[in-house]
């Protein structure tokens, strides 16, 4: 039977500005108050999942949520009518409007943590949604994005959901971003990799002393627990926390991994050779070949990594083994990214191609391909199983740049954020939306 990795996009969301929410994102602070463009984010994002869908990978599209979130202004004491709550909270509380208007959903590595069938006990595909507690504006997400996990994954008999973990700190947990696979086959068992920022309860382990560490050990392993993973098919590895410091904040900001190979850099990890040692011991007893791909600090410092984001892109394998790099236009416009990136796609090692995709937008709130993406790992029947609503194709896709042409403003400030309109707007958007991907009542304005 086929199995595949499919790349289930998010659609950038309407209320998409740079807020600068995200302490510890350098993107995300240093734009922060800029205006933003909802409508060319929203296109941008279409363009890749357009591109991957034509170049034979198979594609999905994630919706965003509801913004503003009334409800969460709600529970913080505003009240009134829904554009009351608004105005009272532009006037008496700004950042906590521009916290409910965020539309960092659009990040959908952070969504969840996927394990494929091949690695659980039950034999099903596992996700549990990421509780994000470490930044409010993100923490309000997880019941949205289980409901849409839930439409899109609905066949119980091969899918299953978790709720979020605990929503403390000691078990704070990023989802996808701080998570990845290894196998010689999509559909074969792999070992799964969790990185991990500190530990909540061992102080055994270093943490960051600037920037906080958002992952922990603690809520990897209950992850791999309510996947039901076995031991022998995880590692765990602990994140640099000197890295962490300058701007990693997630995993996926240092190193990205498909298939047998790890892409990284040289200061991405505690104990490197170790965490190498044991991913290699562990892919070989279920018949993978563990290889590695270390980026030199004296090639690419962190700060060229973390500015160009030249490891929060997508690593992609083609049918005749070798792999294809997805890159933001921010690694073509770094000198010392791009000749790196130019020897090593002609030495004729794994990594053959780089493709270069603008996704400014994005970028400049501080994600880039990566985090635009949850994979999961399906066989051909698992696929067939998937809301057919959400996997990209030519008609979708015009369906999608129609809708987003006709519903998006094309300049969003923070004042704008004020206006009860734009709640409207939303609204009325995402109503269309669940038609157009056929999910159903998703958002809390279409249940309640």
């Amino acid at each position: 039977m086929k199995s595949y990795e499919v790349n289930f996009d998010g659609l950038v969301g309407p209320t998409h500005n740079y807020g600068g929410l995200s302490y510890g994102n350098v993107a995300s602070q240093s734009n922060s108050q800029q205006s933003s463009n909802p409508k060319e984010a929203a296109l941008q994002g279409l363009a890749k999942m357009k591109a991957l869908m034509e170049m034979g990978f198979q594609q999905g599209v994630l919706a965003p949520q509801e913004r503003p979130d009334v409800a969460a202004l709600r529970r913080l004491g505003f009240s009134g009518t829904d554009a009351q709550v608004i105005e009272r909270a532009a006037k008496e509380a700004m950042p906590l409007l521009v916290a409910s208007c965020s539309a960092s959903s659009m990040w959908v590595a952070n969504a969840a943590t996927v394990s494929p069938s091949a690695d659980t006990a039950d034999g099903r595909v596992h996700f549990t949604a990421a509780n994000l507690n470490c930044k409010y504006h993100r923490s309000i997400e997880h019941p949205t994005t289980s409901r849409v996990l839930g439409a899109m994954f609905a066949n119980q008999q091969h899918f299953a959901h978790h709720a979020a973990l605990p929503a403390v700190a000691q078990f704070g947990d990023e989802g996808a971003a701080n998570h990845t696979r290894f196998c010689r086959e999509y559909g074969e068992a792999g070992v799964e990799f969790f990185v991990f920022g500190r530990s909540a309860f061992d102080n055994r382990f270093p943490a960051p002393q600037k920037y906080p560490a958002r992952q922990t050990l603690e809520a990897s392993q209950a992850v791999a627990r309510l996947h039901g993973l076995r031991d022998e098919g995880v590692v765990y590895a602990q994140q640099n926390p000197n890295v962490i410091d300058q701007g990693v904040f997630h995993n996926d900001v240092i190193a990205v991994g498909n298939g047998e190979v790890l892409f990284y850099h040289e200061d991405a990890f505690l104990e490197t050779d170790q965490m190498l040692a044991e991913l290699q011991s562990k892919l070989a007893k279920v018949g993978g070949n563990f290889q590695s791909v270390c980026v030199p600090r004296s090639a690419v410092t962190v700060d060229d990594a973390v500015r160009s984001y030249l490891f929060n892109s997508q690593l992609l394998s083609r049918p005749d083994g070798s792999m294809l790099l997805i890159v933001p236009q921010e690694c073509q416009a770094n000198e010392r990214v791009w000749t790196y990136l130019q020897s090593l796609t002609s030495s004729g090692g794994l990594i053959r191609e780089v493709k270069v995709f603008d996704l400014k937008q994005s970028m400049q709130n501080g994600g880039g391909p990566a985090c635009l993406r949850l994979r999961v790992a399906l066989n051909e029947t698992e696929l067939a199983a998937v809301n057919p609503g959400v996997i990209m194709t030519p008609p979708l896709y015009g369906s999608l740049t129609a809708w987003v042409e006709k519903h998006y403003r094309d300049r969003l400030s923070e004042t704008d954020l004020a206006d009860p309109q734009l709640l409207l707007e939303c609204r009325t958007a995402l109503d269309e939306l669940t038609q157009i991907l056929k999910l159903g009542a998703v958002y809390p304005f279409q249940i309640n």
